[in-house]
């Protein structure tokens, strides 16, 4: 299988989680492993006096700290440069070859514009590919923290993997009973993720920062695990306050959809949820394509780019679009996505009826020669 992205792009790890969550040592823990040697670690600190990279071990060299600033505010600016110049550095031969990257960002971001960094900046797309999200959650605070910032609501919703950290601390209570009700809580936010305890073991945490994610290009295991469909039956316990305003949606159709009615249907969603989105990422059955899935993937904002796969990962060739919204119920998500749909077929069929109609009228080829 094969897409239209550029082959050979390095991996990128984002490891958030809120104020310690313990994402500092969780990559301490990994970088005193040889295995991640070879990994370059951007650190995004907030305040005047930067103090994490100094926890990191300095059995890695490449470290790189951006300092007195939120990275959802300086995406557009440090990050993209610094990443940009380690590239430029790399190609270069000045400085040790790197086949990875981790960013650890503040315990304060939304992790929402550093994703759609990656799926929208051209310079970003061309050497790099956002490989994994990993959110930390610390088991002794983490359900007042989700109660009371938003930011750590985000970071849960949009993670690929969640770690359960402080599991082993006397606060947290019982291991195994304090671990299910977390999970069970931590699912309900997001059902797509995996949820697993924080590694102990130097090893353990670097194979998972080295884990390169699935991608969709890569065999039909891993565009299939890249979806991720969330389970319809895992929804945890009912949350407080803004808990409940976040909603994971699943749209599947099982006609295929023209090139046009695709077009509209991401303008559409754009104009009206735009503001509401964390993430959408999907397979879809273009019509004018058979047998090639389309892929779509953002954050924030839908992307109008598509790549393509060479086939279908398995017999089911229906569209699949996963929706991670924010402040907008469920049912509600569902109601507009597939009122949404409704229209944009209908107009792009109206449309196709139009174009037919004036090509086949009298002198419609003359008219579009003069209209040149």
């Amino acid at each position: 299988m094969s897409s239209s992205s550029p082959p050979g792009r390095i991996p990128v790890t984002l490891l958030t989680g809120f104020l310690g969550s313990g994402k500092t040592t969780l990559l301490n823990r990994a970088v005193r492993h040889p295995s991640l040697a070879r990994t370059v670690v951007v650190v995004n600190e907030f305040g005047e006096i930067g103090l994490d990279h100094a926890l990191i071990a300095a059995s890695n060299d490449h470290i790189v700290v951006l300092e007195n600033g939120c990275m959802c505010c300086t995406v557009r600016g440090d990050l993209l440069a610094t990443l940009d110049a380690l590239h430029a550095e790399r190609a270069a031969g000045a400085m040790l070859p790197f086949d990875r990257i981790v960013i650890e960002s503040s315990g304060l971001a939304d992790p929402t514009p550093i994703l759609q960094a990656f799926l929208s900046e051209p310079t970003l797309e061309r050497h790099y590919r956002l490989a994994q999200t990993i959110a930390t959650f610390d088991a002794v605070n983490g359900a007042a923290t989700l109660a009371r910032h938003e930011e750590s609501v985000r970071q849960i919703a949009v993670a690929d993997r969640i770690l359960i950290t402080k599991l082993d601390l006397p606060a947290a209570g019982p291991l195994a009973d304090t671990e299910a009700v977390h999970t069970a809580a931590l699912r309900g936010l997001n059902s797509a993720a995996s949820i697993a305890r924080a590694p102990s073991g130097e090893e353990q945490a670097a194979a998972l920062l080295r884990s390169t994610g699935p991608d969709p290009a890569h065999g039909p295991a891993q565009a299939l695990a890249w979806l991720a469909l969330p389970d319809r039956h895992a929804h945890g316990p009912s949350p407080a306050g803004h808990l409940q305003d976040v909603a994971c949606y699943c749209f599947i159709k099982h006609e295929p959809l023209s090139r046009e009615a695709l077009h509209l249907l991401l303008s559409s969603l754009e104009s009206n949820l735009s503001g509401n989105l964390l993430r959408v990422k999907g397979l879809v059955n273009v019509a004018e394509a058979p047998g090639r899935p389309a892929v779509i993937q953002g954050a924030q904002h839908l992307l109008h780019n598509l790549s393509w796969l060479e086939a279908w990962p398995d017999d089911d060739h229906r569209t699949r679009i996963v929706f991670i919204a924010q402040g907008i119920a469920r049912e509600a998500v569902q109601e507009m996505i597939e009122l949404l749909e409704r229209v944009a077929s209908r107009t792009a069929r109206a449309r196709q009826r139009g174009a037919a109609g004036v090509a086949a009228a009298p002198g419609a080829a003359a008219g579009t020669v003069l209209g040149r």
